[in-house]
C-alpha cells in the first residue's frame, strides 16, 4: 500500500517515523530513507537503535536545495538515484515489509533525482503491495493516484512565524 504524509504543516517527518516504529514493533522489517537531508535530525539515533529499522539518510546533503551550487545539486542528485536504484533492489528482492521515502516528494519536485525512476519504483511497490511511505509538500497528481493513504498536515499556527527558530528534538 502507497501512504503519502503531506502538507505545510510539522510533523510529516515525524509521522512516517511513527508508522516505522510501529511496523518494527510488529516484527516487521523497515528501511527508512531520507531524501534531502544528512541524518543528523534527531529522530535518526532512535530509528537506527531500533531493532528491525534500517536507516539511510543522503549523507552529502547539508544544505536547503535552494542554497546549493549547481555541482552541490548535481552529487545530490547523484545519491538519491543511487538511493532509488537501493530501493528498487529492495522492492525486488523483498527484502523489507515497508520503505519509507522521507522527503522524495521534495526531491521530486525540485529535480533532485530521475522522476521517471522514482514513478517505476512506486509503481512497483504498488504492484509487490509493499507499504510505501512518502512524506513531502505537494505531492504531484501521479504519486496521489497510486496512493492508499494520503493523510495532509496543515500549518494553522507555527512558531517561526513569531521569530522563533527551529529546536533540537522539536523540528529536527
Amino acid at each position: 500500500m502507497i501512504h503519502i504524509y503531506s502538507g505545510s504543516g510539522k510533523g510529516k517527518t515525524t509521522a512516517a517515523a511513527g508508522l516505522a516504529v510501529r511496523a518494527a514493533g510488529a516484527g516487521l522489517k523497515v528501511m527508512f530513507y531520507q531524501f534531502l537531508k544528512n541524518g543528523s535530525s534527531s529522530e535518526i539515533k532512535i530509528l537506527e537503535s531500533i531493532e528491525g529499522i534500517t536507516v539511510r539518510p543522503c549523507r552529502c546533503c547539508n544544505k536547503f536545495t535552494k542554497k546549493m551550487t549547481v555541482s552541490e545539486k548535481e552529487k545530490v542528485k547523484a545519491e538519491h538515484n543511487k538511493m532509488l536504484k537501493e530501493i528498487q533492489d529492495t522492492i525486488e528482492c523483498a527484502d523489507a515489509d515497508m520503505i519509507v521515502a522521507d522527503e522524495l516528494i521534495g526531491a521530486y519536485n525540485n529535480d533532485m533525482l530521475n522522476k521517471e525512476y522514482a514513478l517505476k519504483i512506486i509503481k512497483k511497490a504498488y504492484d509487490k503491495n509493499i507499504e510505501f511511505v512518502m512524506t513531502g509538500r505537494e505531492p504531484p497528481d501521479i504519486f496521489c493516484e497510486f496512493a492508499d493513504y494520503h493523510s495532509e498536515i496543515k500549518a494553522l499556527k507555527h512558531p517561526y512565524k513569531n521569530g522563533i527558530a527551529a529546536r533540537l528534538g522539536i523540528e529536527y
